[in-house]
């Protein structure tokens, strides 16, 4: 099989999502998913037929939402596969080049390996904030660069001005990639409408975190017009089935949009509850302020915690191997039940009462 297989495939470490990692407990807060279900409901029967390439009905909904046109979006499985497809697109194996800023989303380093395309990783300052001055040094040198803003799985949102400088000075030869994943937590730092300045600004989005839509696997891709039909020439003739694009478009209705939007309000108090709580811990050294549905902590000893969450049946996501994040567990924001547990199962941790 060895011989059968590229050198670059056969070197792969594919991408440790939540559940291929396979933890199981009573409580999940490993994936950064939404806590709340059903605010839609598949009633479709007729399943007969293809369905659209693009679904004109989710292009016109998505297109409202993010005040933009059908022509600026493509539809796909998830924001994943837009980081794919723009890989597929622009580069080219074994010689083009891909700039990302970790620790972040590790599907830029997966996906670029799986095509063979080189990668520059300049890590984060300290301060979390993007290295302008060693990124202006090999930014002529790159082909894509990935911006996870807010990041993941730090929280916070990059500087503005330091991501307009990199628009400003980057080739027309290169494309800056704003991954949004976790944007609508707080919407008013997106990029959306800058893509009709910078033709070289991609935006991913995705209905699985604020939307609480992870198992549809639904994302949007969003530039100008010429990016979004090179994309659609590598694309899967039927990216988006039918059941996926009817239950999408119903999570963008009017009334659907309000209901995510209150769920983001009650996100934010219990972020704010459980950060309270666990600064007053020994065993918590730091809780790095965050912009999105989860929480970075710093602990003295974050694999001892682990395991005790693990043990009390509570599953969060060790980043302690990645740059600049020793001891530190990223813990989604569930409902306040889930966020009192994690401080009950702490207090039991540390010998206190509640």
């Amino acid at each position: 099989m060895k011989r059968l297989t590229p050198h670059h495939i056969h070197a792969l470490h594919p991408y440790q999502s939540a559940r291929r990692i396979g933890l199981t407990g009573r409580i999940y807060l490993n994936a950064n998913e939404s806590p709340w279900n059903n605010i839609v409901k598949y009633k479709h029967t007729d399943l007969n037929r293809y369905p659209e390439f693009q679904s004109s009905v989710l292009l016109k909904k998505y297109a409202q939402y993010s005040d933009t046109s059908i022509n600026n979006i493509l539809i796909t499985r998830g924001a994943d596969e837009g980081i794919e497809l723009l890989v597929r697109a622009f580069c080219v194996p074994k010689s083009d080049k891909i700039m990302f800023f970790p620790p972040t989303y590790d599907m830029y380093a997966v996906i670029a390996n799986m095509y063979n395309i080189k990668k520059k990783k300049i890590p984060i300052l300290s301060s979390f904030q993007l290295d302008l001055i060693n990124i202006k040094k090999y930014i002529n040198d790159v082909k894509l660069i990935y911006i996870c803003n807010p990041n993941n799985p730090t929280g916070n949102f990059f500087l503005k001005n330091d991501i307009i400088s990199i628009l400003t000075i980057i080739p027309l030869t290169t494309l800056l990639i704003i991954d949004e994943a976790y944007v609508d937590f707080s919407i008013e730092n997106s990029f959306i409408s800058k893509i009709h300045k910078y033709a070289n600004l991609v935006i991913l989005r995705t209905l699985s975190k604020a939307f609480g839509l992870s198992a549809l696997r639904c994302g949007f891709v969003l530039s100008n017009p010429n990016i979004i039909n090179i994309l659609k020439k590598v694309s899967a003739p039927y990216p988006i089935a039918t059941p996926i694009s009817d239950l999408a478009v119903q999570s963008l209705k009017l009334e659907n949009i309000k209901q995510v939007q209150e769920n983001i309000l009650q996100v934010a108090l219990n972020k704010d509850f459980l950060v309270k709580k666990l600064q007053s811990f020994s065993c918590v050294d730091y809780v790095f302020p965050s912009k999105t549905n989860f929480i970075l902590v710093r602990f003295f000893d974050s694999d001892v915690v682990f395991q005790y969450f693990l043990l009390h049946g509570i599953v969060v996501r060790d980043q302690s191997y990645k740059i600049g994040l020793n001891n530190c567990l990223r813990i989604s924001i569930g409902t306040i039940k889930e966020c009192q547990e994690v401080i009950q199962v702490l207090c039991m941790f540390e010998g206190k009462k509640l």
